[in-house]
């Protein structure tokens, strides 16, 4: 083993079953470095990033720290030994507040007391540091999905680390947020922390790791030091296809109007002094796929949530097939033919007890139901036919909705959706946290969708996605369309410029 590898893993096996989620793998960390774990969904690194971390035991292989084998026997073992890891899926508790989540099971004590004081000043100095002046006081349950990521973040970083496992930490973070976070990380390494990034956003991974390895189906396939690759490298070796694979054929001239969205205008929730989407006018057609692209504070979220009925406009009208739909309920709206795919999948897209067949079917009862009872034929067949369009990778209709990767999750939301038989589908940032694999499959879902006559209106905060996986181009800053452009001859700058970043706290 290299001198400067402080953790390690060899011919480590991990088998559920009958399946083998890693396959003889051996890793390196380098110190004070930072590694990039690449590959799809399913191909074994949040399994592999679980066994260094406690959370799991390999079936067969060993962990090496310093050079000597170790077998962490908790997370909480493996902390003490100075290895830590920050989920993709979120772990705190909404009821409490930020300093108790950051100090939940290792509380500050003087005496007998918790010493509150004192936890304070930290947690002020940790969201300091992360550039996020909130009160630790806060409830969690009340911030934003990237103010709860960055308490997650600030979690790990107030533990004595030194090697740090960030899984998708960007998620839900802003392009600002963005940049804080790789500021610390670097301050970090400088330091001597190690850390273990994955990302799905692989041009993060361009930038800041040091080393890039590929698993792929439980096996290492690939692995460099960032230096001697590029984009193409990764992608090559993640899926076995070029980059330029990866969007489908648009669905060509589009037809009539279908969604048509008239001076809406829609106040904060949470602050209603606060306009976030200002005098909007929008027509998706039919066949047409529409991106909406805006940084955090764009209003891109409260707009979609809007036509769809979460949100209520104070001015304006959303039209559907010709019909005003404002005025209707969520469901009259569904059924009118309108579905939403939101952003947060786990919070708003699933049910997290309910197996893949139930989440799926949720939206179509009617369509399994003779006489108020579920018809489990029916029930089968359309799931059937549902997992096959989409592409969900399960291992059975029946297993939960939490044993699927999170690319696999997104395309049971979006079948979900689909099962309506939407004239207008709706999707807010769809290929959130997912890999390429899964992000070439949801955008060929949606060019089919648009194929088949839907009107397709999506959101995202990323330049390659709206640029090649749209009929049209809208940008929108700080609640307002600023402009509107055609794929096949705008420039990245010239969305980026449109977007403007001076932008304020929602999307």
């Amino acid at each position: 083993m290299s001198g400067d590898v402080i953790l390690a893993a060899r011919a480590v096996t991990k088998v559920y079953g009958g399946t083998h989620a890693l396959r003889g793998v051996d890793f390196d960390v380098h110190a004070g470095k930072v590694t990039a774990l690449i590959g799809e969904n399913g191909a074994g690194k949040s399994t592999l990033m679980k066994i260094l971390a406690g959370v799991e035991k390999a079936t067969t292989g060993s962990i090496l720290l310093d050079g000597q084998p170790v077998a962490f026997a908790s997370p909480a073992d493996a902390v003490a030994h100075g290895v830590a890891i920050i989920h993709q899926e979120l772990s705190l508790c909404p009821n409490l507040s930020i300093g108790d989540n950051i100090f939940l099971a290792r509380e500050t004590v003087k005496g007998i007391f918790v010493d509150r004081q004192e936890q304070r000043r930290h947690v002020e100095a940790l969201l300091a540091r992360l550039e996020e002046p909130i009160s630790p006081t806060t409830l969690v349950g009340n911030l934003r999905l990237g103010q709860q990521q960055l308490v997650e973040i600030a979690r790990a970083l107030s533990q004595d680390t030194r090697v740090l496992i960030m899984d998708e930490p960007t998620s839900a973070l802003s392009a600002a947020e963005v940049s804080v976070l790789f500021r610390v990380i670097r301050e970090l390494t400088r330091d001597g922390v190690s850390i273990i990034y994955i990302s799905h956003h692989l041009d993060e991974c361009l930038e800041l790791a040091d080393y890039a390895v590929v698993l792929r189906d439980g096996s290492v396939v690939a692995e460099s030091p960032m230096a001697d690759i590029d984009m193409g490298w990764i992608v090559r070796h993640m899926i076995g296809r070029e980059q330029s694979e990866l969007f489908s054929e648009l669905a060509g001239v589009p037809g009539a109007p279908v969604l048509e969205i008239r001076g809406l205008s829609v106040t904060d929730p949470e602050n209603p002094s606060r306009v976030v989407v200002d005098d909007v006018s929008l027509t998706v057609h039919a066949g047409e796929v529409v991106g909406v692209y805006g940084l955090m504070g764009a209003g891109r979220t409260e707009l979609l949530e809007t036509i769809a009925g979460r949100n209520k406009a104070f001015a304006g009208s959303v039209w559907l097939a010709g019909g005003r739909i404002d005025k209707l309920s969520i469901g009259d709206r569904i059924k009118a033919g309108l579905a939403l795919a939101p952003e947060d999948r786990q919070r708003d897209g699933l049910v997290p007890t309910l197996s893949v067949a139930r989440n799926m079917t949720l939206s179509a009862l009617k369509r399994i139901t003779q006489h108020g009872l579920v018809s489990h034929r029916t029930e089968r067949g359309l799931v059937a036919e549902e997992i096959a369009e989409t592409r969900v990778k399960t291992e059975s209709p029946a297993a939960p909705i939490g044993s699927l990767s999170g690319g696999n999750q997104q395309k049971v939301v979006l079948g979900k959706a689909i099962l309506t038989k939407p004239k207008a589908l709706v999707l807010d940032e769809p290929t959130r946290g997912i890999d390429v694999g899964a992000k070439a499959d949801i955008f060929a879902l949606m060019a089919a969708q648009a194929r088949g006559g839907a009107a397709v209106l999506f959101a995202t905060s990323e330049l390659a996605e709206v640029q090649h996986a749209s009929d049209r181009i809208i940008v929108m800053s700080r609640g307002r369309i600023t402009a509107e452009f055609d794929p096949a001859t705008v420039t990245q700058e010239a969305i980026l410029a449109a977007s403007d970043t001076d932008q304020g706290e929602h999307r």
